[in-house]
């Protein structure tokens, strides 16, 4: 009954993601205006800023599920670490490269070493670091434990990064928290710009819990297996 339970959580969640993140394709390319001075171009700020919230939030839970680990020494929590690095990870890449397409046509290149830029590399770079690491460490409680502490030292590259903008020059546009709301993201917001925005937000906050779920799941499976494998292997 719990298994079935589990079962129809897990599809129910899986249809609100794929309902939201349709919902949010048809007010991105249907329903937001087109901005007057970047062009289509400027529709990847939504997906672009999206990630790059998901990619924070992601390693934001890690180092609180590292701090569980460490206080109760579960191994679940350690798997719900590793499962929100992995996801943040990819949120984050998706991030760097959707702001290179977008500056690509407004900034006329790639790449610039801008603060923003810089500081989510290596944000994304220390936490492909804290993967690689992990694997070099066999004992599985001392390498959860280095991972929680890993987790909860590397999160200080979210609020480094967010702030980046906000204390250093940058050009890159401030998009949460602008003292000017009728400018947010360096340019002119409209109401339908907004909302879609903050859709966007929402849409890809629930595909990443959702995300997270199935690969906590698909980890706990692979430990139930391992279990069963050690066991047998026992037993010869």
């Amino acid at each position: 009954m719990l298994r079935e339970r589990e079962s129809a959580t897990r599809l129910a969640l899986t249809g609100v993601a794929a309902l939201l993140l349709l919902a949010a394709l048809g007010m991105v390319f249907g329903y937001a205006p087109r901005e007057a001075v970047m062009g289509e171009v400027q529709r990847i700020f939504y997906f672009h800023v999206s990630s790059a919230w998901v990619g924070m939030l992601s390693f934001v839970v890690a180092a609180v599920t590292g701090g569980l680990y460490l206080s109760r020494r579960e191994r679940y929590w350690d798997l719900v670490q590793v499962a929100s690095v992995e996801i943040g990870m990819v949120f984050g890449l998706i991030a760097i490269l959707s702001g290179s397409i977008w500056a690509r046509p407004v900034w006329n290149t790639w790449w610039t070493w801008d603060p923003r830029l810089v500081t989510t590399s290596v944000m994304v770079l220390v936490y492909a670091a804290y993967l690689l690491l992990r694997q070099g460490v066999e004992e599985p409680e001392r390498r959860a434990r280095f991972g929680a502490v890993y987790a909860i030292v590397g999160v200080i590259t979210v609020p480094i990064t967010f702030l980046s903008i906000r204390f250093l020059r940058t050009i890159h546009p401030v998009v949460i928290g602008s003292g000017d709301a009728s400018a947010l993201g360096g340019f002119a917001m409209t109401p339908k710009m907004l909302e879609t925005f903050l859709f966007s937000l929402l849409t890809f906050t629930v595909l990443y819990a959702t995300l997270l779920v199935y690969r906590v799941r698909l980890a706990l499976r692979a430990d139930a297996l391992e279990a069963r494998r050690s066991a047998l292997l026992a037993g010869y």
